[in-house]
């Protein structure tokens, strides 16, 4: 099986030419044989490149863009699939290879194997006949699993049940703490209350009291506007019978 690669050598876009060097090189590394096919120099590269993507695969312009991976004849992916495959440690399988012993997408293909079957690859014969194989039941296979999931879920529900009551307890002291707080709140409102009408009568008498003393100092100089008038015509009552004698 060959890997086919179909690149630009050309290419003009930064983003295509860091893509494709993402690919070869995680291919170089892996030591997986590939082959590059450049569509820029090789019209034929280009036409079978595009012929045999999927309609599906294709994006909405129905031009492929490079970089473009087949087994053979059969398609792979992009480079975002190739990139997502990457992440998830099965670009072997992307490729459609058999991962080599001892890669972590062997040992996740081994466990996967395990979960399905009941038992480890290496236990199959050189035939890859598993009929020969002796079956472990279910029960037997998953029983300690199963045991191990109950205690996790009996421990998680525990833990989930005193973060509540902790919860509950906060709560109920918040609460208590707001009702104490309101209680003094009150009595403080109440004696303040009291002291500013306290303030105000006591202001409202002060006025009344100046206002009075203000009437009884005006009347006061009225009495004595009147006494002096009285006195200067007395004496000029007594001027005039004087003068007139």
């Amino acid at each position: 099986m060959v890997i086919k690669v179909f690149l630009a050598s050309s290419s003009g876009s930064t983003a295509i030419k860091k893509k494709q060097q993402d690919v070869v090189g995680f291919l170089e590394a892996l030591k997986v044989d590939y082959t590059q096919l450049d569509i820029a120099c090789n019209e034929d590269n280009r036409m079978w490149m595009r012929q045999n993507v999927p309609e599906d695969r294709k994006p909405t312009n129905g031009i492929p863009l490079p970089p473009q991976i087949f087994n053979e004849e059969s398609y792979c992916g992009d480079y975002d699939t190739f990139f997502d495959a990457k992440e998830d440690n099965s670009v072997y399988s992307f490729l459609g290879l058999p991962p080599p012993p001892g890669s972590k997408e062997a040992e996740k293909a081994d466990k996967a194997d395990i979960v399905e079957n009941g038992t480890h690859a290496e236990e199959t014969n050189t035939v890859g006949n598993l009929d020969d194989l002796i079956e472990v039941p279910v029960e037997e296979r998953n029983g300690n699993t199963h045991r191990e999931e109950e205690k996790l879920q009996q421990v998680a529900d525990e833990e989930e049940e005193a973060q509540d009551g902790e919860e509950e307890e906060i709560t109920e002291e918040e609460t208590a703490d707001k009702e104490e707080t309101a209680e003094d709140e009150t009595p403080m409102e109440e004696e303040e209350a009291v002291e500013e009408a306290d303030e105000v009568t006591e202001y409202i008498a002060h006025a009344e009291e100046e206002e009075g003393q203000e009437e009884e100092d005006l009347q006061s100089e009225e009495e004595e506007e009147a006494e002096v008038q009285e006195d200067e015509e007395e004496d000029l009552e007594e001027t005039q019978e004087e003068e007139a004698e």
